[in-house]
């Protein structure tokens, strides 16, 4: 066979299809597309692991709906993932119902132990609350999420539904990438806690890529929750269980924290975006920053500025140091707080803040931010049925294997979530007893015209809200396809004001994944903003369904820096 030079290829590229750029060596795509998106008729499912979108698929093919395929998916994660989720964690979700056409909101997250005050923290010295340990434990609502959308949302039974991550915790799986590289904290940070070493690292040594990994204890408690039901969890032998482990550990959760638990389904709020509509939850999570975001972002005419230029990035980073201040003053527990979400997400609020970005010039009015809110651990995945059905779920220990707690004989850690509380008094977020602290994990849902186009969310702790406009700004302003936004560059900014105390650090530090112009870099500099590149895995993770009435078709995404996929029928 001849050999086809360079510019030969080059000039064959011109010549066979003129105007089109080609994509190293794809022939479709942006410069930086990893693949293309998954296209299926009857169903998609887009999560973080192969298995656990395998296992939505199975619970697709067998009938049921959406709903339960994500909560299948979400329960083989926990099996898998255990240092991004598990039911010792917390559970938000957007369900789209086609029967209603109408989005419905769960916020599925614990509250803080009756028994742990304000004083008691002061009385041990702390300014604020430590990363990992029994003082971080709130109580998981996972397990009564699943169980409000499968009643509601669900044809199947839980004892169906559970069925592969019973399998996988029982039988094994072969450890992937990403959670090996997290085997490696265990040892250093986590092995003080009891029966750390017991369930993770057996016979005393860490897991490598590869290796099988059984975790019996885990299926023994999801098989007593497929057989007991919810109850079996906040009322039974496992809810007793956490709380003779955490009163023999220096722990405040209850039997009776477990016993007055519920989820809250809550009405998803939204604001417009150049024609489509965008919507999130309200708080206590982080949510409407997405929304106030957006609102900011449009008062710019995206349409002459180029994707990765300076004036693209600094627009960005400059609306996200406004709303990270609200972020960090109104965010909280709306049952303890007054938290102001329409004037937040109003157009006419954004129009004011808008007026304090100035161009060309990086804003250094803003003061310190807690870099541990950007090391949340996470889950995002996303299913969608043959009835048109769409749901949007999010999942999380909160930081890696979470508290460290893990409860006798249960397989399961327990989140440290209570750590997004401040100890400072008079603060929206301040600490009380029984009350949702803020919350970083957030799903999120786009309709245009009234119907479904969107479900999608990134994954990465304080990160995350940057990470769903980045996307939503690729799709809408650049022009890419829902695989391609997912693989392009990101951005970030640490430095602003945050929930947990930390006050901003003036002009923060921009730090971009590799894919920018140095160009771009240099302006930014010259405009006086700090730039800097972190480590990868930095910049969250994505998955993401679009929906085509055109065809009547499911377009799926999954994001490369994750070991996941999508995958339809």
């Amino acid at each position: 066979m001849k050999q086809i030079t360079p510019a030969i290829f080059f000039l064959s590229c011109l010549f066979f299809a003129p105007g089109k750029i080609f994509c190293q060596d794809r022939l479709t795509g942006k410069t930086f597309a990893t693949r293309s998106e998954v296209i299926a008729q009857n169903g998609m499912a887009c999560t973080s692991h192969p298995l656990a979108t395998q296992a939505a698929i199975e619970i697709l093919k067998k009938g049921g709906t959406a709903v339960d395929a994500a909560i299948a998916a979400n329960a083989v994660l926990g099996v898998v993932e255990p240092e991004m989720c598990g039911i010792g964690g917390d559970l938000f979700a957007i369900v789209y119902d086609a029967k209603t056409n109408k989005l419905y909101g769960l916020n599925a997250s614990g509250r803080s132990p009756y028994n742990l005050t304000l004083n008691e923290f002061k009385k041990r010295g702390l300014a604020v609350i430590p990363f990992d340990g029994p003082l971080t434990v709130s109580v998981p609502g996972c397990v009564d999420g699943w169980f409000e959308l499968n009643k509601k949302f669900g044809k199947l039974s839980i004892q169906q539904i559970l069925v592969p991550a019973i399998n996988y915790a029982r039988n094994g799986f072969p450890l992937a990438d990403e959670a090996a590289f997290y085997w490696d904290d265990l040892k250093e940070n986590f092995i003080k806690y009891p029966n750390i070493a017991d369930v993770y690292l057996p016979g005393g040594k860490t897991l490598q890529r590869g290796e099988i990994f059984k975790n019996p204890q885990l299926a023994n408690s999801l098989q007593k929750i497929a057989d007991g039901g919810r109850d079996a969890f906040y009322k039974g032998d496992i809810a007793k269980t956490i709380d003779a482990f955490m009163k023999k550990n220096g722990g405040f959760l209850s039997y009776k924290d477990f016993t007055d638990h519920f989820s809250t389904w809550v009405e998803p709020v939204s604001t417009t975006y150049r024609g489509y509509r965008v919507w999130e939850l309200p708080p206590n999570g982080q949510g409407i920053a997405v929304l106030q975001m957006l609102n900011i972002l449009e008062g710019f005419d995206f349409s002459k500025i180029e994707f990765g230029s300076a004036e693209h990035i600094h627009l960005f980073v400059e609306a996200k140091k406004l709303v990270y201040e609200d972020r960090a003053k109104y965010y909280a527990d709306m049952d303890f707080a007054k938290v102001p979400v329409d004037e937040l997400i109003s157009k006419e609020y954004a129009a004011q803040r808008c007026r304090l970005i100035k161009m060309n010039e990086a804003s250094n009015n803003f003061t310190a931010g807690d870099s541990m809110l950007s090391k949340g651990e996470t889950v995002y995945l996303t299913v969608a049925d043959s009835s048109g059905n769409m749901v949007s779920l999010i999942q999380s220990n909160f930081s890696g294997f979470g508290s460290g707690m893990l409860p006798d004989g249960l397989g399961f850690v327990l989140q440290n979530r209570g750590r997004l509380f401040t100890l400072e008094e008079g603060k929206n977020n301040t600490y009380a007893p029984h009350k949702r602290p803020f919350h970083t994990i957030i799903p999120a849902f786009v309709t245009k015209d009234d119907k479904p186009y969107m479900s999608f969310g990134v994954m990465g702790g304080g990160f995350q809200p940057l990470g769903q406009v980045q996307i939503l700004m690729d799709v809408i302003d650049f022009g890419m396809n829902e695989q391609e936004a997912g693989d392009a560059p990101r951005i970030d900014h640490q430095g602003s004001s945050d929930p947990t105390g930390g006050k901003s650090s003036g002009v923060g530090t921009i730090y971009l994944e590799s894919g920018f112009p140095f160009e771009s870099i240099r302006i930014l500099m010259q405009w006086g903003h700090k730039v800097g590149f972190q480590q990868p895995g930095s910049y969250g993770g994505y998955q993401c369904i679009r929906y085509d009435p055109v065809n009547k078709v499911y377009y799926g995404a999954s994001d490369p820096r994750k070991d996941g996929m999508a995958a339809g029928y």
